[in-house]
């Protein structure tokens, strides 16, 4: 808005005396607002800011425009304390918009105050106590101060006491007081003035102190007495008095204290009454030798006062029948063997028991009340003695007697003297066990009937013995003869608690039928012994073990239907089985169903015949090696449905026929070698790791041979190549006339290995044994040695067995030389393979 005059009268300066009310008027003002304005001031007159800040001011409106400040008394304007001057700006605006802002001034003006009093006289009555027989002296010194820091001036009134208060304002006494004679109290109005003449009072109340200068001295004659022992606490013993000659028209204020170190007794310090404060046991040590109790009571007037009266008093301690007899211990746990003789002394109750009371007359007692389990085998000899004895010989066998092992008695041992105080004693008597019997088994021999396929650790049964001791004792088992084997020492195992038997290793009933076991039970005394018989039942659980179970021959493709094939036959055999039993089942490499077994069952030998010829030339067959695998089962003489129940063993054979076509000649254009291998068995079945190690060995000798023959026939073939037709000729006429010596390699191998299998050689007709895994070989059953024949002559024998004469041989050939030298190859191999 527009500065504008609007507040009349400002600036200006007033004046206000410190101390004023709320509410005083400071300075009026008038607001002159423009005529436009209708409606008058908009803000009012407003202190906005002053300067030191303050409260102390407001302004009120007087009406009519007019104004006026006023004192808040908030805070109240102090001279001495407060600034002198304040500048207060006010503030004002019409409806116009009009407004102004001025200043007024308002200086603080002093004004003569009353003297205030200052410390304690400030805020209370001040109680001021003096000794009697205190000379005069000052006493109190009265602080006051007056605002303006005007001189003051103490009085005192009443005037007629004996009291000074100086101009300084220190109090003086005027005189020693006699707390007897004098007054025990005064009142003091001090009244301290300023120059101007404004005052303060204040009262002082001064309190006359008595002081004792008497010693006090007892009233009590009595000097011994006697209390039984065991009094309750707060028992009064004795009642104390005394009196002091400075107060002799009053009650004595004394007080009352055991000099000596007691922690039996009290005295009420006020009172005089002496008490029980604790246990008194005249049956304890210091007062069991000694009951006389003396005591120091002494009384003064005040606990720092040095007038005081000492006086010598003895209580003596009488003995009471308060104890029951103690026995230690209490309970007692004693051990007597089972049948022992009745009469036989066990326990003298009285070397553990006592009666602490001092007086004879309260310290005699017996035993009474035996009772308890059992107690009709026991009895005491006498109430006086305490001496227990068995009166029944205890026999725990005895079914009466069957598992009380342990009886619980009880005695009473009682005071003769009133109020018969009593304790009991406990006594366990333990009967010892004696073992007086062997341990019994259930039967006297025991018999187990066990499949011979029972699992390793499998129990097959259960032997048990009792012990007619009480209380039964603890049965070990033990296996102490028999169910030894060639193999283990044992192989039945028997649990030493339960006396379950198991089996440690498998059963075999081809090799064992029946066990006998002697077990020995124990009860860490006595022993006894049974015989356990284990029979071992057949279980079909050995396979068909058939001779030979691998072999390997050929055959040609224009063998007969019918023909027993090289006149092989297979034996078997099975420990668990008849040898009817066997069925024999081709179960796979059967292509075109060739081959079968005659007989098919119910015999342990059989033949394999050709059943139905082969024919190559319409393409029906087509392999030329067939590779048999051979069921034997043993459920041949078992019925359908035990077939599906019963244990059914299997054994394998397996066989290889390799069909020859029809023979042809070969020219043989090179000059072959055949490697022989014999091999001998020289070692034990356990070491299964050294054929291994051999056949490894074998095999590599044998490729090392092969390559070394690869490149001799690599070398013979690249210095000799064939020259034709005519050249043929001339090679065979020369092979025929010069007959070349073939070379044999004959490496002897000893080897520790089987011979699984048998084969025929189609050469010699000779039968051959043969290792299955490692391939190593031998003649069957002679001694003689190895004679292999000649490459040619292998060649003219498959040609006279096919019908064909030599002239054929001679013939030139239509087949390329590379086929010539396959054939070759492949009807050599046989003469080398034995």
């Amino acid at each position: 808005g527009r500065r504008t005059q609007l507040l009349k009268g400002l600036p200006a300066t007033s004046t206000v005396e410190e101390n004023a009310a709320a509410g005083v008027s400071v300075y009026t003002f008038n607001v002159t607002v423009s005529p436009l304005s209708s409606e008058g001031v908009a803000i009012l007159p407003t202190i906005v800011n002053s300067n030191p800040l303050t409260e102390a001011f407001a302004i009120e409106s007087k009406g009519d425009l007019e104004y006026r400040v006023v004192t808040t008394g908030n805070p109240v304007l102090d001279y001495e304390t407060m600034p002198k001057s304040f500048d207060l700006q006010i503030f004002v605006e019409d409806t116009t918009g009009r407004s102004d802002l001025n200043i007024l001034t308002v200086q603080v003006t002093d004004k003569n105050e009353r003297p205030v009093f200052r410390g304690n006289m400030a805020i209370q009555t001040v109680t001021i106590y003096v000794l009697e027989g205190t000379p005069p002296e000052c006493i109190y010194q009265v602080d006051a101060a007056d605002p303006e820091n005007a001189e003051l001036k103490y009085s005192l009134l009443p005037a007629p006491v004996p009291f000074l208060v100086l101009e300084s304002g220190a109090i003086f006494t005027t005189k020693e007081f006699d707390y007897e004679k004098d007054p025990h109290c005064y009142f003091l109005n001090i009244t301290v003035t300023d120059p101007d003449g404004l005052n303060s009072t204040k009262t002082v109340n001064i309190n006359i102190i008595n002081i004792n200068d008497e010693r006090p001295y007892f009233t009590t004659k009595q000097r011994i007495y006697r209390i039984p022992e065991e009094q309750s606490p707060g028992t009064v013993v004795a009642n104390i008095t005394a009196k002091d000659p400075d107060d002799e028209d009053f009650p004595s204020r004394l007080f009352y204290s055991i000099q000596s170190s007691d922690r039996y007794f009290s005295i009420n310090p006020s009172t005089g009454v002496l008490q029980v404060t604790g246990k008194i046991n005249r049956d304890a040590l210091p007062l069991r030798l000694h009951p006389n109790i003396s005591l120091i009571v002494r009384v003064e007037d005040s606990p720092s006062s040095s007038h005081t009266s000492e006086m010598e008093i003895t209580i003596i301690v009488d003995d009471i029948n308060d104890n029951p007899p103690e026995c230690n211990p209490s309970t007692f746990r004693i051990e007597a063997n089972e049948n022992t003789i009745a009469g036989t002394f066990l326990l003298d109750l009285r070397n553990y028991c006592k009666d602490i009371d001092v007086d004879p007359s309260n310290n005699q007692f017996n035993f009474t009340g035996l009772s308890g389990f059992g107690s009709n085998n026991f009895a005491l000899e006498s109430t006086v003695s305490g001496r227990l004895v068995m009166t029944e010989s205890i026999d725990l066998e005895n079914p009466a007697n069957l598992g009380a092992e342990v009886y619980s008695l009880t005695v009473r041992v009682q005071d003769i003297a009133c109020p018969n105080y009593s304790n009991i004693i406990y006594i366990y008597i333990r009967i010892k066990p004696v073992n007086e019997f062997f341990p019994v088994f259930s039967n006297s021999s025991y018999e187990f009937n066990v499949p011979e396929i029972t699992k390793v650790g499998s129990s097959i049964g259960r032997v048990n013995a009792r012990d007619k001791d009480w209380s039964p004792s603890v049965i070990t088992y033990s296996i102490v003869a028999g169910g030894g084997t060639k193999d283990y020492t044992n192989i039945f195992w028997i649990s030493p608690t339960k006396g379950d038997v198991k089996i440690l290793a498998r059963l075999d009933y081809e090799t064992t039928q029946k066990h006998i076991l002697t077990v020995q039970a124990s009860d860490q005394e006595k022993t006894a012994t049974a015989s356990v018989t284990v029979n071992v039942l057949e279980v079909n659980d050995e396979e068909p073990v058939c001779s030979p179970n691998f072999y390997s021959f050929q055959i040609p493709a224009s063998l007969a239907v019918g023909t027993n094939i090289n006149g092989f036959r297979i034996e078997c055999q099975d420990r668990d089985s008849d040898p009817r039993s066997f069925r024999y089942i081709i179960n796979e490499g059967n292509v075109n169903n060739h081959f079968t077994f005659s007989p098919s069952a119910g015999s342990n030998t059989s033949r394999l015949i050709l059943a139905s010829r082969f024919d190559y030339d319409s393409g029906l067959d087509t392999n030329w090696i067939y590779r048999l695998h051979v069921y034997i089962t043993d459920d041949n003489l078992l019925s359908a449905r035990d077939k599906t129940t019963d244990l059914i063993k299997t054994g394998t054979v397996t066989l290889t026929i390799r069909v020859i076509p029809n023979p042809t000649t070969v020219i043989t254009t090179t000059p072959g070698f055949t490697v022989v291998t014999k091999m001998e068995n020289l070692y034990s079945e356990s070491a299964w790791y050294v054929p291994f190690v051999i056949t490894l060995g074998g095999l590599l000798l044998l490729g090392l041979l092969g390559y070394l023959g690869f490149l001799l026939a690599t070398w013979v073939r690249t210095c000799c190549p064939p020259a034709g037709k005519a050249g043929d000729v001339l090679l065979i006429n020369a092979a025929e006339k010069k007959k070349p010596k073939k070379d044999v390699i004959v490496t002897m191998t000893k080897l520790n290995t089987v011979f699984d299998g048998e084969a025929r050689d189609p050469v010699t007709g000779k039968i051959y044994e043969f290792n299955t895994r490692s391939g190593a070989r031998r003649w069957k059953k002679s001694n003689e040695p190895l004679q292999p024949a000649p490459a040619m002559q292998v060649t003219s024998s498959a040609t006279d067995d096919s019908g064909q004469g030599t002239d054929r041989a001679g013939a030139p050939s239509k087949r390329e030389p590379s086929e010539k030298r396959k054939e070759l190859t492949a009807e050599t191999k046989p003469a080398a393979k034995p």
